[in-house]
């Protein structure tokens, strides 16, 4: 009887201290993967293509933002590894009219995906997709890069959407760091 409390409660530490190591990554790593990012954005930066804002659209989802923040941590967690994961599917698109080195897309989108997944570790349960976030990428993705055949130009447009999403996103999971 000793033992199966003693092996009961071994298991028990043992797993809550799996699942607060998973998220500690939260404290100590998204912040400065999100950093990075945002620099690998800005030196994908094309100063010769001229830029126009996304059409309305394809109109920044501020609302969902808004209802996110007001939502439980985890629901926050899981909104914020959607982004990263539409993110990612964006740049994984035909980016080859774009200036950029396929490293630094490489590099992006290996630290994005990792983001994604860590944040992903830190959710208990499989949350359901956010619908309205991935129409709005849907959107992004036709409206933008498909109907501007993939150009320079729409992919400055998605450059500098994505970097909207990543300081969105840091705003949204900031309170989170001390919670965890």
């Amino acid at each position: 009887m000793i033992n199966k409390i003693f092996f009961a409660s071994l298991f028990l530490g043992l797993f809550s201290a799996g699942s607060s190591l998973s998220c500690r990554w939260m404290d100590h790593k998204f912040k400065q993967h999100n950093e990075e990012t945002l620099n690998l954005l800005d030196a994908m930066a094309d100063s010769s293509t001229k830029t126009t804002e996304v059409k309305d659209a394809v109109a920044f989802p501020n609302h969902l933002y808004h209802q996110a923040s007001n939502s439980s941590a985890e629901e926050k967690l899981a909104f914020t590894a959607q982004i990263l994961e539409e993110v990612a599917a964006l740049f994984e698109e035909d980016h080859s009219s774009a200036s950029w080195e396929e490293s630094t897309v490489r590099n992006l989108l290996n630290i994005v995906n990792k983001q994604a997944e860590e944040l992903r570790s830190c959710i208990g349960s499989h949350k359901k997709k956010n619908t309205k976030l991935r129409m709005y990428f849907k959107r992004l993705s036709h409206h933008v890069l498909k109907q501007m055949g993939h150009s320079a130009e729409a992919w400055e447009l998605i450059r500098k959407e994505t970097k909207d999403h990543l300081m969105r996103a840091e705003q949204l999971t900031s309170s989170l760091c001390s919670a965890h």
